[in-house]
C-alpha cells in the first residue's frame, strides 16, 4: 500500500513541478523584460532539476543546478548586463512574423509527437531497472572527458573576457 501511495505522490509532484515550469517557459516568452525573462528561465531549469530529484538521478539534478542555473544563466546575466542593454521594458522586441511561429510551433510538436510515439510504441521499461552510482558517472567524465570540459571552460572564460573588452569604455 506504501508504494502505490509514494507513486501517486511522486505523480502530483510531477504534475505540480510541470504546471510551474509551463507557466515559466510561457512567462520567459511573453516578458518585456530581458532581465525578468532571464529569471523565469531560472524558474523553468530549477523545475527540470526538481524532475531529476523525482526520477531518483540526484547527480544530474545538482549538474544541471550547477551548470546551467549556476554558470549559463549567471552568463547571460553578465553578457546581458555588459553589453549596454536597455533593462527596462522593450517594446519593440518582437518583429512582424511572431504570429507564423505560433502554427510552425504546432506542427513541430505535431511532428516531434508522431516521431516519439512511433519510434517507442509499446516498448516497456525493464522490470529492474540498472543503478548507475555517482562515482561511476563522475569517474566517466572525468576520465575520457576531461580535456573537453577544460576546453569549454576556456571557451567561457574568453567569451567573459571579449564581453569585458566590447563593454568597457575607451
Amino acid at each position: 500500500m506504501f508504494a502505490a501511495d509514494l507513486l501517486v505522490a511522486q505523480n502530483i509532484g510531477f504534475a505540480v513541478i510541470a504546471l510551474v515550469m509551463i507557466v515559466g517557459a510561457l512567462r520567459v516568452v511573453t516578458t518585456s523584460n530581458v532581465v525578468h525573462a532571464a529569471l523565469w528561465l531560472v524558474v523553468v531549469l530549477s523545475g527540470a532539476a526538481a524532475q531529476y530529484i523525482l526520477l531518483a538521478a540526484e547527480f544530474v539534478a545538482i549538474t544541471q543546478v550547477l551548470v546551467y542555473i549556476g554558470a549559463v544563466m549567471v552568463l547571460f546575466l553578465f553578457g546581458t548586463m555588459l553589453t549596454r542593454a536597455r533593462i527596462g521594458a522593450e517594446r519593440d522586441l518582437n518583429n512582424n512574423y511572431w504570429r507564423l511561429g505560433i502554427p510552425v510551433a504546432g506542427v513541430l510538436f505535431a511532428a516531434m509527437t508522431i516521431a516519439v510515439v512511433s519510434s517507442f510504441g509499446d516498448e516497456q521499461l525493464p522490470d529492474e531497472p540498472r543503478v548507475i552510482g555517482v562515482q561511476e558517472i563522475s569517474d566517466q567524465i572525468v576520465g575520457p572527458y576531461l580535456l573537453p570540459f577544460w576546453a569549454l571552460s576556456f571557451v567561457l572564460l574568453g567569451a567573459i573576457i571579449g564581453a569585458i573588452v566590447l563593454a568597457r569604455k575607451d
